[in-house]
């Protein structure tokens, strides 16, 4: 048996890691354990975590209530496949869903990804159209500094133009990108926008309240509410990508909640197991779900990854809702969201610092820009902080049951590192 040097050198010749060009990217931080906010490395280090694994780990790591139910349904039935079987964990969890989202979105189709359920969402709107005999209607309006994930179809509805995609133009199907719209002018802007395209479009896809990995970009709940009224309008449908705003980062269980605004599509993913294992959901509204409802086979929607509706995964996802439900984990993001603002004022005029803002259990410090992204997150290990920026974005997103310490711990972090390097 290998012991954890040899798994490390051994193993690590034969991995390809994401978002890194291996041959000069730092060697990455070989993890033994978890537990809460912590990561333990195997040279006996621990790391405060202030991005809970890409946002997935909402409860924290290794918590007993999902430990425990992932448990009992491992013992039971791991897996089965959903074509012509059932079972009971994802019916209970898509009834779940249905209660807690807003509006009519009652029909859950699972998936493994947050990529595939944006996908997913895609198929179901220009199908929708085709259903109905409008079969020209195949592109869709997306946002400037939006991201939708790294498959080709939600590469072609992110910003690739400025982003990492864009060496994979030529490749993408052309879609409507436009300002999000903020106020008057820019909603007129996309009002003409729209009228000009109306007769190719199949639906809006937007990041609700926040465009995460485009660079953590808050904008009003208004903008939400503008983008159902042009919906409405111009009788498209309206697809939200509640992938990392989902189960609590913003404030409320869902971002689309804070503008009273419910879409036509939505998708979840991220926290929706409380970051044990991947699954997702991409959830519609009757009216959306009953353009395939047919005697016609060539209606259905013709989609099935082969782990859709794990059991094991369903049983996180089921036991996280459970921690959801008496609407203390709301409270604790409120907390946070104070807590971060008091952490990181402290960052507001130090040079090359150009916003500090806070949403919910979101903090964000943004600088005119990071030249190595690599060197400023070894600092932040060095500091004892496992702290990743992106762009020109330093930020945290921690789980949501982290205690006013380790906040203080990861904003202090943020801002003596910030000093040093303003100081050199």
């Amino acid at each position: 048996m290998l012991d954890k040097r040899d798994w490390y050198a051994t193993g690590l010749e034969h991995i390809w890691l994401p978002y890194a060009q291996m041959k000069t990217a730092p060697s990455p931080l070989p993890v033994v354990r978890t537990e809460g906010t912590r990561l333990y490395l195997s040279d006996g280090r621990e790391l405060v975590d202030g991005i809970a694994s890409w946002w997935t780990a909402c409860h924290g790591y290794n918590h007993s209530h999902i430990r425990e139910a992932v448990q009992r349904q491992l013992e039971t039935m791991p897996h089965v496949m959903f074509g012509g079987l059932v079972h009971e964990q994802p019916l209970t969890l898509a009834r779940r869903l249905a209660e807690i989202l807003p509006g009519d979105l009652s029909r859950v189709f699972f998936t493994d990804s947050g990529s595939v359920s944006v996908e997913v969402a895609m198929k179901m709107a220009i199908q929708y159209w085709l259903n109905a005999g409008q079969g020209a209607r195949s592109q869709f309006v997306c946002f400037r500094g939006g991201y939708h994930g790294d498959t080709l179809a939600t590469m072609a509805i992110s910003d690739f133009e400025t982003g990492i995609h864009q060496k994979f133009a030529s490749l993408l199907h052309s879609h409507v990108i436009a300002a999000l719209p903020e106020d008057d002018a820019t909603e007129s802007a996309l009002a003409s926008l729209l009228e000009r395209h109306a007769e190719s479009l199949a639906g809006i896809v937007v990041e609700p309240s926040v465009q995460a990995a485009g660079g953590m970009r808050f904008h009003d709940p208004e903008v939400l509410r503008r983008l159902r009224r042009l919906a409405d309008r111009f009788d498209l449908l309206l697809i939200f990508d509640e992938i990392f705003t989902g189960f609590g980062r913003t404030g409320a269980m869902f971002a689309c909640e804070s503008a009273g605004v419910t879409p036509d599509i939505v998708m979840l993913s991220k926290a929706l197991t409380g970051g044990t294992l991947p699954l997702a959901a991409t959830v519609a509204t009757s009216r959306i779900f009953d353009a395939f409802w047919s005697d016609d086979p060539m209606q259905a929607l013709m989609h099935g990854p082969t782990y859709m509706a794990n059991a094991l995964a369903c049983a996180a996802a089921n036991a996280s809702l459970d921690l959801f439900a008496d609407g203390e984990r709301l409270a604790q993001v409120e907390s946070i969201g104070r807590w971060l603002a008091e952490g990181l004022a402290s960052c507001r005029g130090l040079s090359g610092v150009t916003d500090v803002r806070v949403r919910g259990a979101i903090g964000v410090v943004e600088l005119e820009r990071i030249d190595d992204l690599n060197t400023l997150r070894r600092a932040f290990v060095e500091k004892g902080a496992f702290i990743r920026p992106i762009g020109n974005v330093i930020y945290l997103a921690p789980a949501l049951t982290i205690g006013e310490e380790d906040v203080a711990f990861l904003t202090g972090a943020i801002g003596n590192v910030l000093k040093e390097r303003a100081a050199n």
